[in-house]
């Protein structure tokens, strides 16, 4: 019992030092950024180009850059997660399953600097020569390296997710003689679907906060992108390589409205997985 309350006590204290932390992030932020809330400036970052020859210090073009390269690297990673996730989960042996969920495990641990250099030197030239246009460093690459990067972690939610099903439903469907496709799509996928949500909406966080895969791969053109092979910088990316400039100028205070927009995206996302995570337990 007295190692059970020191145990609740400690996970408290780390709960409320993570979330203090956490607040003092947002203060130090909004704090620095202060100027750029007076006269409303910080509604014109948002909404205006970038270009310090004449004046303008928007993060518009990181915007753009941001939530193409995310939307996109989702149209790729979700449809391989959720087919590797029903092949580790209900498909394959249980042998060759338990080896490919290992393998995903451990590609978790790969650094994302790795992922970047396979890019540069593999992936951007193969789209430079298929597309005959460009550097090849463009969102196209940058897209499809970043679904590399959390596919693993899409996989391992949603095969978790599926593995919850109660055996009650599995039994039901196999009595009735369901094929192993026909339980995942008719039974396993219905009931998963608060999980599946859940995975993808961590999934846009973790491609969002990505610095390296953006800033080797995307080209960094600071431009509103026309297609997806044209080159983009992303907010992070923005960050990485504005942070060296003047600290009392307007260039170096936009870090600060970039980082506030990642910070509100981010803790929106978590906040709507909690809400998800609490309305499936009531469910359930």
């Amino acid at each position: 019992m007295k190692k059970t309350t020191i145990a609740e006590t400690g996970f408290l204290g780390a709960a409320v030092l993570s979330a203090s932390l956490t607040a003092l992030i947002l203060i130090f932020m909004l704090f620095l950024g202060f100027p750029l809330f007076r006269g409303g400036y910080i509604i014109t970052l948002l909404t205006t180009p970038w270009n310090p020859d004449k004046g303008l210090f928007g993060i518009y073009p990181m915007l753009a850059g941001t939530l193409s390269m995310v939307l996109l690297s989702l149209c790729w990673a979700f449809p391989l997660s959720l087919g590797a996730s029903a092949l580790i989960s209900v498909i394959a042996p249980p042998g060759f399953a338990k080896f490919c969920k290992k393998t995903v495990q451990m590609m978790t641990g790969i650094p994302t600097v790795i992922y970047g250099f396979v890019g540069v030197f593999l992936l951007v030239p193969f789209v430079r020569e298929m597309f005959a246009s460009g550097s090849g460093m463009s969102i196209l690459s940058a897209s499809l390296m970043l679904s590399m990067v959390i596919s693993p972690t899409m996989i391992l939610i949603f095969t978790d997710t599926f593995e919850s099903l109660p055996a009650a439903y599995s039994a039901a469907a196999d009595a009735l003689g369901a094929s192993p496709v026909q339980k995942f799509v008719y039974v396993i996928l219905p009931y998963s679907r608060r999980g599946i949500f859940a995975g993808l909406i961590l999934s846009v966080g973790r491609a969002m906060g990505d610095t390296l895969i953006a800033l080797m791969l995307a080209g960094n053109a600071v431009a509103v992108p026309g297609s997806i092979l044209d080159s983009a910088r992303t907010l992070t990316a923005h960050i990485a390589l504005v942070i060296a400039a003047d600290f009392d100028s307007i260039e170096f205070k936009t870090i600060f409205a970039a980082g506030l927009v990642l910070y509100v995206f981010t803790a929106s996302l978590i906040l709507l997985v909690r809400i998800i995570g609490g309305t499936g337990m009531k469910n359930r």
